[in-house]
């Protein structure tokens, strides 16, 4: 069979998941699946499906052939596999790199032209329903057990409407925004690591303490790009609003320009100013920096970090994790912030829509999850059979458990908005944080590019 042998994207991390074997199966309409036949694959024509993805299922954690039988992408694992079983079949995956935008303008350059690949790989929520025009309605074609058993269906829904299209299916339970701390800075701070701070006030109030009774840093952060101020943002507006505060903004139900996000962007100010950050927090580029080193209490990032944390500190180290509070007297004090964050689609213009849509339902297959799970180990499998024991991160452990007892995640501003209001909203969380822009500016505008953008 022909494969197109592509340069992997590498990674700090040196992971690999030992190969099972598990071949598709195909579905006799009755619930019940039976394997192919060596005569029935022999008349069928053959297909070639051809995936574009931005090194989001498809990176390489290391570097060797990303078809090999130690493949240590996951969606070349499954490539190979799905080929095997099905011979007549084709996959050719091309990464594309790491520019979100130039990537979005080249698949819509494509689409447009009636060409490009049959199935997307990329970020969930608006990077997909941003590109409705362009992917099928993947309900028709998606079985009872799928709709049912996977969450995170809703995120990809043309317009986030109940009855909207479903423009992609989410793949993993998705990433969740925390706050990483070392325990061996808060002890010599004299704050007790083992409880959690209840409040983000709580949060801030300890920050401080260890800048004060320390030569170490309260927070590292790096907010030049506007990052961080994402996922604060998120965290607090979902405290006040719930999970869906934003998929409601977009609908309509909340404005934009809602008391809550005023609160949270007051707050954020508030933190800019804060002296537990580091010296040059709001000229810094996002990344760990003295938290790192071991010179920083608090670090406020994602459960992508997970495995570079357990390279750097150790399963039993003195760094833990905890969802990011929300403000004192939230109306949801147990939410967290993140969701789905991978969806895959099958283009409008792919003369091979039946084929790709018996490679998502082999994808689908609990099993399947579970691998993805067990390579990447950053987040959990979306679908109700998932198996916890693949998690070993404990760091990510940790995180499920809290999202056990929590009220759920809330779905990021940044993943909901269209993409010119996302753009701006990192610029405005860079200047509200550096105190160049007031929390009251901040909502106008980004309200006035809401509006803009949705009124095309």
């Amino acid at each position: 069979m022909k494969i197109r042998r592509i340069a992997g994207v590498a990674s700090a991390f040196a992971l690999t998941a030992t190969l099972i074997a598990c071949a598709p199966a195909e579905d006799t309409g009755g619930g019940e699946t039976t394997q192919p036949t060596e005569s029935s694959e022999a008349t069928k024509e053959p297909v070639e499906l051809l995936i574009w993805d931005t090194g989001i299922l498809a990176r390489d954690l290391v570097d060797n052939d990303p078809y090999s039988p130690e493949a240590p992408s996951f969606l070349h694992q499954m490539a190979v596999e799905y080929m095997e079983a099905n011979p007549h079949v084709t996959i050719t995956i091309e990464q594309q790199g790491g520019d979100i935008s130039a990537n979005a303008a080249a698949f819509q350059a494509a689409a447009i032209a009636g060409t490009g690949p049959d199935i997307r790989v990329q970020y969930a929520g608006g990077p997909t329903t941003s590109f409705a025009d362009f992917f099928i309605d993947l309900e028709p074609y998606m079985t009872e057990e799928m709709l049912t058993n996977m969450g995170g269906w809703y995120v990809n829904r043309a317009g986030f409407a109940e009855d909207g299209a479903l423009l992609g299916m989410p793949y993993g339970a998705g990433n969740m925004f925390v706050v990483f701390q070392n325990a061996d800075v808060l002890t010599e701070a004299g704050i007790d690591p083992s409880v959690p701070p209840a409040t983000w006030e709580e949060l801030v109030a300890n920050s401080e303490q260890v800048a004060a009774n320390t030569d170490k840093d309260g927070f590292y952060t790096g907010n030049l790009e506007g990052y961080p101020g994402a996922w604060f943002i998120t965290a607090m507006v979902g405290g006040e609003l719930g999970p869906t505060a934003f998929t409601d903004m977009y609908s309509g139900k909340y404005p934009v320009d809602h008391p809550a996000m005023l609160k949270a962007y007051e707050a954020f100010a508030a933190w800019g100013k804060s002296p537990g950050n580091n010296a040059d927090a709001a000229q810094a580029n996002a990344g760990g920096g003295t938290f790192y080193e071991g010179n920083a209490a608090y670090y406020l990032v994602g459960s992508w970090e997970n495995n570079y944390m357990l390279e750097l500190f150790g399963a039993d180290g003195p760094v833990t994790s905890f969802f990011i509070p929300v403000l004192e007297g939230a109306a949801f004090p147990t939410v967290g912030a993140g969701g789905p964050e991978i969806t895959l689609s099958i283009s409008n213009a792919s003369e091979n829509i039946e084929e790709a849509v018996e490679f998502f339902k082999f994808l689908a297959q609990p099993e399947n999850q579970d691998r993805f799970v067990e390579i990447y180990q950053t987040q959990g499998s979306n679908h109700v059979a998932g198996d916890p024991s693949k998690i070993q991160n404990p760091r990510l452990k940790e995180q499920y458990e809290q999202l056990a007892t929590s009220a759920g995640l809330t779905f990021a501003f940044d993943s909901v908005m269209p993409q010119a209001t996302i753009d701006l909203f990192y610029r405005v969380n860079s200047g509200v944080f550096a105190g160049t822009i007031t929390p009251a500016d901040a909502v106008a505008q980004l309200k006035a590019s809401y509006e803009q953008e949705t009124a095309q």
